[in-house]
């Protein structure tokens, strides 16, 4: 059979094995990680500086899922509380996970001298429990996160009644927050800070080290929970499921089952803010 002319050979397939011009490759940059947040010049450096070292002498930490703990964007951070010095020992390990830290603290502490200074300078919020300016604390709080910045809310509001410092009832000012927001809420369980001060203990143990456990929590799924009228039901049922998330990572660090119902201090003839001496 004759062969086709040149007019009549079909074109060329683009998947064809003939050589083509070369393309030069782009070049692919390297994905910076995002930078920490206590990079930033503030006065948490000079915080850092003098409390650090101090913390160094009384605990070393050992932190569980780390990467779960977010880098950058607004969240809530809520943690179990048993010990007056929880805030400074949850305080430096956030530090050292990259964020800057900030809670709701008690408005009398932003009168004592000094404390107060650094507390303000460093954007702690007060929360007024007896006057008409507690709100305010609700609105510092939203500020800070609508700029994108972590705050730390203990659920439980004061320090764990429960005998065996397990989680008690929660109050809702957490979901409450995550809810309006709709940012995430971030659990983080800790223990062995009890051996360096005990619940409602005057001393402080700086040494040797003590060691303590933190573990950090996946985001609580609050799904079912958003879009709903945020009335006391929804508040309270969400903040049933963070309770739930501190208390099996406490559970977890403890290698103990926790109680099979959490401690209510109304059905315990007990105040649920102030000092609570039993």
């Amino acid at each position: 059979m004759p062969e086709p002319s040149s007019e009549q050979k079909p074109a060329a397939h683009p998947s064809s094995t003939e050589p083509s011009s070369p393309v030069p490759s782009a070049k692919v940059k390297p994905v910076k990680p995002p930078r920490s947040e206590r990079s930033r010049p503030s006065i948490f450096w000079v915080l850092a500086g003098l409390i650090l070292p101090i913390v160094g002498l009384m605990a070393r930490f050992t932190v569980t899922d780390r990467q779960k703990f977010p880098r950058t964007g607004a969240y809530v951070v809520a943690p179990n509380h048993y010990s007056e010095i929880d805030p400074v020992m949850i305080g430096a390990v956030i530090w050292k996970l990259g964020r800057v830290p900030r809670f709701l603290a008690k408005g009398s502490l932003f009168q004592v001298p000094v404390v107060g200074w650094f507390l303000r300078k460093s954007g702690q919020i007060p929360v007024e429990r007896s006057n008409a300016r507690g709100n305010a604390s609700l609105v510092a709080a939203e500020k800070l996160v609508d700029s994108g910045g972590v705050i730390i809310i203990y659920p439980e509001g004061s320090l764990t009644r429960d005998p065996d410092l397990w989680p008690m009832r929660g109050k809702t000012g957490a979901a409450r927050m995550a809810l309006e927001h709709d940012i995430p809420v971030i659990p983080v369980a800790h223990w062995g800070t009890q051996q360096v001060m005990a619940r409602y203990s005057k001393k402080i143990s700086f040494f040797p080290p003590k060691k303590i456990a933190v573990k950090i929590g996946d985001p609580v799924d609050l799904s079912a929970f958003r879009g709903r009228n945020l009335d006391a039901a929804t508040l309270n049922e969400a903040t049933t499921v963070i309770m739930d998330s501190i208390t099996a990572l406490l559970a977890d660090l403890r290698g103990e089952e926790p109680p099979a119902e959490r401690w209510n201090p109304a059905e315990h003839d007990q105040k649920e803010t102030g000092r609570f001496e039993g």
